[in-house]
């Protein structure tokens, strides 16, 4: 019973980062823009279902800042995964995470 509570807990706060970042219009919108990018695979690929900041930036009225702001935040969500290569940093949608979403609006 204890376990189940603290599980419960855990899952709600997990539940509640996510969607206090996607709280935000821009960060909504962002999420949104890598989510129909990977239609389908969110892994890193050749096909380029990854985005850099900069490309995501000019996607948006906003400074390359704002953007790296709004990214750390989905990151810190564990609803985005960015990674380096070289000087550029490419981001994509966390599938586990979308999934486990889906997973928990089915739920009854």
């Amino acid at each position: 019973m204890v376990a189940e509570t603290l599980e419960r807990t855990d899952k709600a706060k997990g539940l509640s980062r996510v969607f206090k970042a996607l709280g935000d219009e821009n960060r909504l919108a962002i999420f949104q823009l890598l989510r129909e990018r990977c239609a389908g695979s969110c892994e890193v690929s050749e096909d380029g279902a990854d985005r850099t900041v900069t490309e995501i930036a000019k996607d948006f009225d906003l400074a390359l800042s704002t953007v790296s702001h709004h990214l750390k935040e989905l990151r810190n969500a564990g609803l985005v995964i960015c990674e380096k290569h070289g000087k550029q940093v490419y981001c994509r949608v966390n599938a586990t995470l979308l999934e486990d979403l889906e997973a928990f609006m089915r739920e009854r």
